[in-house]
């Protein structure tokens, strides 16, 4: 409870700003005489607190459950979902109405960096805000480059992941200090190399990616031809084309790269029970 003092003729008017009681701010205007015997309740008006709309977004159920009882009593926050893959958190955007998704990188299926540059084309009201262990430049800025306006790393405490949000909600950008002199020393060393040398994932199209990523997680051919709503010739032809730009020679070839450049991750138990996923789901 704050409060502003202001005298007027022998009378002390004090504005109380801060009470919060039901998810209502009450704004209390009081008198008391100097001689303090009696206080007055003057006026009361009551305004509700705009409360940001979350949408988390991570595999890991544990981690999210711990987020949304870190963030339950939080008064100008709501935590209205959670979801495991970058494709249903563009799926879920929509219908949760979310002001912010919190997104982790590494997913299966879509990952962090494709999800948040298709919940930019689709819903350009909703930030995006990282949560990762990657503390790599790359990876920092392929995520801004997406859309992201805020980097949190999971290591982070809970008052750094608190700014972080309201930054973001009070239309500002977010860059966790953990990652900030990987930033510095990337965007120097770029500047050194008038241009740097691009990351190999670059040189690949958006959908050479997809391809890629759910072939490293198991999917085949017809599998990801239903989910991305193309035929297998055209993935097949995705594939060749990802596979000769990155001189790689077979499947194992893509896992490997896959994974050495968090664009998949391996579960072991994705195949069953995520390939009857793929095929409950189209993309929207």
């Amino acid at each position: 409870m704050g409060t502003s003092p202001h005298l007027f003729g022998g009378i002390i008017l004090s504005l109380h700003t801060l009470l919060v009681l039901g998810g209502k701010k009450y704004y209390v205007i009081i008198t008391r005489r100097i001689g303090g015997r009696r206080v007055n309740f003057t006026k009361r008006t009551a305004m509700e607190t705009k409360r940001a709309r979350l949408l988390l977004a991570d595999d890991h159920q544990i981690l999210c459950d711990g987020l949304r009882v870190l963030l339950s009593s939080e008064p100008d926050i709501e935590v209205v979902g959670r979801v495991g893959t970058g494709y249903d958190a563009l799926r879920c955007v929509g219908s949760l109405k979310a002001d912010i998704v919190m997104m982790d990188l590494c997913m299966p299926q879509t990952n962090g960096v494709e999800a948040i540059a298709n919940i930019k084309r689709r819903f350009p009201e909703t930030k995006s805000i990282v949560l990762t262990f990657h503390k790599a430049e790359e990876y920092v800025r392929a995520a801004f480059d997406a859309g992201a306006v805020g980097y949190v790393l999971k290591d982070d405490g809970q008052d750094q992941l608190l700014v972080a949000l309201r930054s973001v909600m009070s239309g500002k950008t977010y860059l966790s200090a953990g990652v900030c002199r990987e930033v510095v020393t990337g965007y120097l060393k770029t500047f050194k190399n008038n241009g740097g040398i691009r990351k190999s994932w670059e040189i690949l199209s958006h959908r050479e990616r997809e391809v890629i990523k759910l072939i490293a997680e198991g999917y085949r051919n017809r599998e990801i031809a239903e989910y991305l709503s193309l035929s297998p010739k055209t993935v097949e032809k995705h594939r060749a084309t990802a596979m000769q730009k990155l001189r790689l020679h077979n499947i194992a070839g893509i896992t490997a790269y896959a994974i050495e450049n968090g664009l998949a991750v391996i579960h072991q138990d994705n195949s069953v029970r995520d390939r009857k996923r793929l095929s409950r789901y189209t993309p929207g």
